[in-house]
């Protein structure tokens, strides 16, 4: 039995859903107490797993894959093989990295910022002097996708059916009142991804044939005309990296804005901070995706007994690693509940750790900085309605709708 070496502290819990959409709306004051009395949950049936909370144990647990993996059966969506590279586990995991690493070093998409900075702008244009915009739907959702479609060379015109896509796999969202049992409402989900998932192998099956015809300089096909260890990637290799694109691509960096106005919008000291010395934007990226964390939690599966503060997980166990959370640790950062937009050291796992980090961070932190600098640039008052309700959806928490009162309708409200 593999055996953390931490002092064991805290007992399991029966009660504890870290995907609730009361979490969602104000996870840091429900994460102290997980922490503090229950560093490790037991959550219970039909959803049973581990529920791990502190930043220590989180970074533990994503640091050795050999006793946690990521593979395709920790996290079903759809799929009919593991997704590349993120549901391969190490030492096969690392050929694909050295592959697609390079596609997203900060030298490879430093390249498109002016690209992403004038997307940004024709955006912002759209809003044409209203004085109440839908956040999430008019800025959050089209800038990454638009970018996402543009470097993968697809039609700007699938949007809305890759967005649905999205939607159907992430959150398939499929109504509790129509099944009787939570087994069935399970079913249902699963086959709502795993239609949505044969949509999407169909899909780039025949862009990949378009680009075996003509090459085109987009990432489809490099995909399709690149080698590895002196070999061209399958058909499915290039199936299961689209695949995943299309999951990591279209949704978080979505939910990092929501997640960041939101907060900027309440916070009017935080938001003008920004306006007026726009110096700050790339700390205020980091600190803001530390405190508002949008990716939840990521689940890993035990391939042997382990034991983490006195409780034994068996194999095969799930085991959910909240980064949120372990983002708002004190144990790790000082004030964890104050926002410093000139944190430092600021060592969040936002966009996890370990072999799995996620691959196109450096590209979302372009995204994220440059959405954020044209936006305070052009729109610097904006605030929630009085009377809007925001709420977020669990797990990645997206803010659908995010009403915001921009110019003078913010000064007045």
């Amino acid at each position: 039995m593999s055996q953390y070496q931490n002092p064991p502290s805290g007992t399991p819990a029966e009660a504890f859903n870290p995907f609730d959409a009361e979490i969602a709306r104000d996870p840091q004051k429900h994460f102290k107490a997980v922490r503090d009395e229950t560093p490790v949950v037991s959550t219970p049936p039909p959803f049973r797993n581990y529920v791990v909370s502190r930043y220590e144990d989180v970074r533990w647990v994503l640091k050795h894959p050999e006793l946690f993996s990521s593979s395709a059966e920790a996290v079903p969506i759809g799929q009919d093989r593991p997704l590349i590279p993120l549901q391969i586990d190490p030492p096969e995991h690392a050929k694909y990295r050295r592959l697609l690493d390079p596609l997203f070093a900060p030298k490879a998409v430093a390249v498109i910022e002016d690209d992403a900075r004038k997307l940004v702008n024709e955006i912002i244009d759209r809003f044409d002097g209203s004085a109440t915009i839908d956040f999430h739907d008019q800025f959050s959702v089209p800038v990454p996708c638009t970018l996402f479609l543009r470097l993968m060379g697809l039609p700007q015109e699938h949007l809305d059916q890759f967005l649905t896509w999205k939607d159907q796999i992430l959150r398939a969202d499929v109504d509790p009142e129509d099944y009787d049992d939570a087994s069935e409402l399970i079913k249902a989900a699963d086959a709502m991804r795993r239609d949505a998932g044969k949509q999407i192998y169909a899909y780039f099956s025949e862009a990949m044939e378009e680009r075996r015809t003509k090459r085109t300089d987009d990432l489809l096909s490099y995909l399709v005309h690149t080698e590895l260890e002196g070999r061209t990637l399958t058909d499915e290799e290039v199936l299961d990296v689209c695949f995943l694109f299309i999951i990591a691509g279209l949704d978080t960096v979505t939910a990092s804005l929501d997640c960041m106005i939101a907060r900027l919008a309440r916070h009017p000291d935080e938001r003008q901070a920004l306006v007026d010395d726009p110096a700050l934007i790339p700390g205020a990226v980091e600190e803001l995706l530390r405190y508002e964390t949008p990716v939840t939690g990521i689940i890993r599966l035990t391939t042997e007994p382990v034991e983490l503060h006195g409780v034994t997980m068996e194999p095969r166990s799930m085991v959910t690693c909240l980064l949120h959370a372990a983002d708002t640790d004190e144990r790790e950062f000082p004030d964890p509940d104050e926002v410093d937009f000139e944190r430092e050291p600021n060592r969040h796992i936002a966009f996890g750790a370990g072999p799995h980090r996620c691959l196109g961070s450096h590209l979302a932190r372009l995204e994220l900085r440059v959405a954020l600098e044209e936006f305070h640039a052009r729109v610097p008052e904006y605030t929630v309605p009085p009377e809007a309700n925001l709420a977020f959806t669990p797990g990645i928490r997206a803010a659908s709708p995010l009403p915001l009162l921009i110019g003078n309708a913010a000064k007045e409200s």
